[in-house]
């Protein structure tokens, strides 16, 4: 039997105007477009890689 992965709430806090290219992109991958937007992805090492690289942009809570 397969162990559930535990969730991530990711919410953008800041603006990405005027952020370098590459922050840009990790939150159009993480799906964020708008302040106060919200996703909920698996916990992967990926994905904690993508989000340590805008941690200052970002709330996260684990679900």
């Amino acid at each position: 039997m397969k162990k559930a992965n535990k969730q991530l709430k990711i919410t953008l806090k800041k603006s990405k105007i005027g952020r370098l290219q590459n922050q840009i992109a990790n939150l159009e991958a993480l799906g964020l477009k708008k302040i106060g937007s919200s996703v909920i992805k698996e916990d992967t090492p990926q994905t904690r890689g993508m989000i340590e690289k805008v941690s200052f942009m970002l709330d996260v809570e684990e679900i």
